[in-house]
């Protein structure tokens, strides 16, 4: 009899929960203290409850002494009731015996029941709380950002996408292979994946073929290329963004479904350059590419009062006119009139003009 082999599930094809480790969702962040000072409240919360219902009722309890219950006969039930040690061959029997066994011995039980269950359970509703909150996100996730890989460029893209863009961070899924780079991208609110990017299972689950955007920023010119190829393959409308290192793999990302690409070597060389003979010029530049102050290039939707005039007599500095998804230049002969529909790439101040200074 033969025995068939069982191929592993897809990725994408697996129950929310046992995603949980491969999608992280963001959480709030408490310290151990604060979680700890809350469990032992709500242990006392429910100590004294549990005294006050012993004592109402104490009628209905018999002590071996034959006296009935006491205020302090009702704490010590309640204490080794709720400490699950019950009674055995050896209790306290006198007052003052009791009262250590409430005041010093019960307290070293909640501390052993806070550091053993409480951890525990801590982790199982963690657990359960992320294949919860997977499984929401999964299901209503639409017109996002992923952004694969978490290094400087990408770091970058997210900084770009969460100040000049206001992208809420729930709307950025970071998928990167390196632990460490999940856990900053957790701590800034992203959606994080763990998993190459290569692969079509992996972006799946990232939801990339629901995708507005995709950020292609890896280390690699080749790990680009491939990641490109699968998410347009996945994605034939989502718009993608690549970042390669040397300028003769451009064509190779364009083939590839690439809508635009940036090569980075070439342009942090020409910075370069440009900064041993005019160093003012980078400092611009660094100004447009930096939006939270100073000046950056932004777009904006024309208004009527607009339209049928030159944008080179705008007040805003116009650097060039989008008409149907194309850019003209300024000086470009297509942008000598603006038309209904048009948008503007112009220089919009962030803060109050401020001297550049380094």
């Amino acid at each position: 009899m033969r025995v068939l082999k069982r191929f592993p599930v897809r990725l994408s094809d697996r129950p929310d929960h046992e995603l949980v480790g491969v999608i992280r969702m963001p959480e709030l962040t408490v310290s151990p203290m604060r979680s700890i000072l809350k469990r032992i409240i709500g242990a006392m919360l429910a100590l004294l409850a549990t005294v006050l219902i012993v004592y109402l009722d104490r009628d209905g309890y018999r002590d071996a002494n034959g006296d009935g219950l006491s205020l302090l006969d009702s704490l010590y039930y309640a204490t080794v009731s709720l400490s699950t040690t019950g009674y055995g061959d050896i209790a306290p029997a006198t007052s003052s015996a009791r009262l250590v066994n409430v005041l010093v011995i019960t307290p070293l039980r909640v501390l052993f029941l806070i550091v053993l269950v409480g951890t525990t359970l801590e982790v199982l509703t963690e657990r359960s709380r992320q294949a919860f909150k997977i499984q929401k996100w999964r299901t209503k996730v639409r017109d996002h950002t992923v952004v694969v890989g978490f290094g400087t460029k990408g770091r970058s893209a997210v900084n770009a996408l969460l100040g000049d863009e206001n992208v809420e961070p729930d709307h950025i899924v970071v998928v990167d292979t390196d632990q460490q780079a999940l856990e900053a991208a957790t701590s800034l609110g992203l959606v994080t994946v763990h998993g190459s990017a290569t692969r079509a299972d992996v972006l799946r689950v990232a939801g990339v073929q629901r995708a507005k955007a995709v950020v292609v920023a890896p280390n690699r010119d080749d790990t680009a290329v491939l990641v490109t190829l699968t998410a347009r393959e996945l994605a034939p409308k989502a718009h993608i963004v690549a970042s390669v290192r040397e300028a003769e793999n451009v064509h190779l990302l364009k083939q590839s479904g690439a809508n635009q690409v940036v090569v980075s070597s070439e342009t942090a060389g020409r910075l370069l350059g440009m900064a041993t003979s005019t160093p003012l010029v980078v400092d611009m530049v660094e100004d447009l590419l930096t939006p939270e102050s100073g000046l950056a290039i932004a777009e904006r939707p024309v208004e009527p009062s607009e339209e049928g005039g030159s944008p080179r007599h705008l007040p805003d500095i116009v650097l060039g006119v989008v008409r149907d998804g194309v850019l003209y230049r300024v000086d470009a002969p297509q942008a000598d009139a603006i038309e209904p529909g048009d948008k503007l790439l112009y220089i919009r101040k962030v803060t109050s003009a401020e001297t550049i200074e380094r």
